[in-house]
């Protein structure tokens, strides 16, 4: 009985540290410091990205990542006040990785909605979209119908194509219940809470991420956040001059043309940027076609410890037609 108790003692050591001599795991470790005065930077976040390693540097500056497989991956390197650093890094055993990171002359964007947004160890159910997914999404659609491929999320269209009138539900919660900022400005209806996002034609072709919070939000912002929260960025900082035009047709005479222009950074302080986008489409419903017109303007100041920029998004000329319950179908 004994050898048998010893025999599946050793089994179940055997099983438990089959996978680790199967695939050998390593550590990297280093310090970050800065660039001029190689002073340590404390507090550095260190993520691999597209894992779930991360951590963050020690008073000294030294750091440590346990657990990681042999492959390629690229490691991001972020300090308030600090340009990020990205480097790819090919891992076969144990390796020492220092990092000095450049002081960025103008205040990073992130700080003007840290108190809207929630953290991946906030105790909070979200989605964050990237740019690169909205994007991906961005056919002329209002923006409803781009957050739809979020959980929890039901779009509705008057038209029904997505394109003028449209309407979004988070956990079964209509949007007078969800609460709607942009980069943490308040975009609800003061009196009834709603939000017509008619009026903003091809917003997202100025957005930079989205932050859906299901459930009650970290926003302050009134009665809306008891259901959910959306919470907008708009187009962060290009330090370099850029220009691009986006065409885009579809189903049902649908059609969207954009135009974006930026100025890149200034002097190392001013940058401005513009959208005009037209969106025109005949709808799935009679009577439900839409031509829209809008405009996005831009103009910030970076400084050292400030960012102060101004905004103005319109939907200009706005010319649709609403099909409503009991109208006669066209003959």
């Amino acid at each position: 009985m004994k050898r048998q108790n010893l025999l599946s003692a050793w089994i179940a050591v055997l099983i438990a540290i089959a996978p680790q001599i199967a695939f050998p795991q390593f550590t990297i470790s280093g310090k970050i410091s800065d660039k001029e005065n190689n002073s340590p930077l404390p507090a550095a976040n260190i993520v691999v990205q597209n894992t779930r390693f991360s951590t963050s540097s020690a008073a000294n500056g030294t750091y440590s990542l346990s657990g990681l497989k042999q492959g390629e991956y690229q490691i991001r390197i972020s300090f308030v006040g600090y340009k990020t650093f990205l480097k790819k890094v090919e891992i076969s055993s144990n390796m020492n990785l220092d990092f000095q990171l450049e002081c960025s002359p103008v205040m990073s964007e992130e700080v003007i909605v840290q108190s809207t947004r929630v953290q991946e160890k906030t105790p909070s159910t979200f989605t964050t979209m990237e740019n690169k997914d909205i994007e991906r999404q961005n056919t002329g659609q209002d923006l409803p119908f781009i957050l739809q491929i979020t959980p929890s999320v039901v779009t509705t269209s008057d038209a029904g194509a997505g394109v003028g009138y449209t309407g979004i539900r988070i956990r079964g919660t209509d949007i007078t219940r969800i609460n709607v900022t942009m980069n943490g400005v308040p975009v609800n209806d003061a009196e009834s809470q709603d939000v017509f996002f008619v009026d903003l034609p091809d917003l997202a072709s100025s957005v930079d991420n989205v932050q859906i919070q299901r459930g009650v939000g970290t926003s302050s912002n009134g009665a809306a956040a008891f259901g959910a929260s959306i919470n907008i960025q708009a187009t962060r900082l290009n330090p370099d001059p850029y220009a691009e035009i986006n065409s885009a047709a579809g189903s049902y005479d649908t059609f969207k043309n954009t135009l974006r222009f930026g100025s890149g950074l200034i002097n190392s302080k001013w940058a401005f940027d513009g959208r005009l986008s037209a969106i025109s489409s005949d709808g799935y419903i009679d009577r439900g076609w839409s031509d829209l017109k809008s405009l996005y303007l831009s103009a910030g100041y970076y400084g050292r410890n400030t960012i102060l920029k101004a905004i103005v998004t319109s939907g200009g000329m706005e010319r649709h037609s609403q099909r409503q319950p009991g109208d006669k179908p066209d003959l």
